[in-house]
């Protein structure tokens, strides 16, 4: 089973509001242990995200208006979002592609309802080699009607997987092999199918 974001997100999040001052903001981080959070607005719709680089990098300059910098000023726009029915492999590529750690979690409407950080998707790499197997086994062959499991053979190796044996004449061996990547925590696929 392909895990979503929904099932590994956190749904206690820490957020600000876009006047909130730049000294709560940095206590907010501090006392949750938290690098940063998303800034919401009345609506609990997201704004953008600030963390503590924004911080430090504000610190470094000096107020140009001679006023103190709240979270909207400090914020990143706009805000990298994810849906929580989207696959944890997906949101780990936005994650890489736009170089975040955190990705807030919104509803239909665009509201703020959880955040999936990177130790939250890194959860589907801690799954057992057996538990990967077993998924393998009932999910993409016994389920699958072209691929039947006799004669296959599915060993799991810190989520490496090899396949080998014989398949049915006219199974479909490379989506067999896609099927397998989807499997959460796979993290390489050797074919050795025939």
């Amino acid at each position: 089973m392909t895990r979503i974001v929904g099932e590994v997100m956190t749904r206690e999040v820490v957020e600000a509001r876009r006047e909130t001052p730049f000294k709560d903001v940095a206590r907010l981080l501090d006392e949750h242990r938290i690098s940063g959070l998303p800034v919401v607005d009345h609506d609990d719709k997201v704004l953008g995200v600030v963390s503590g680089t924004d911080l430090i990098r504000r610190q470094a300059e000096r107020p140009v208006n001679g006023h103190a910098p709240t979270a909207g000023d400090l914020m990143s726009t706009p805000a990298i979002t994810v849906h929580p029915q989207q696959r944890v492999a997906d949101a780990a590529r936005v994650m890489e592609r736009h170089g975040v750690e955190r990705l807030p979690v919104v509803d239909e409407e665009d509201r703020l309802i959880g955040i999936a950080t990177r130790r939250d998707l890194l959860r589907v790499f801690l799954r057992t080699d057996e538990e990967i197997r077993r998924e393998i086994l009932d999910e993409v062959f016994t389920s699958a009607p072209s691929a039947p499991q006799h004669g296959v053979t599915v060993t799991v190796e810190d989520g490496m997987v090899t396949l080998s044996g014989r398949l049915e004449p006219g199974t479909d061996v490379p989506l067999v092999i896609r099927r397998t990547w989807r499997v959460d925590g796979v993290v390489g696929v050797v074919n050795g199918l025939a």
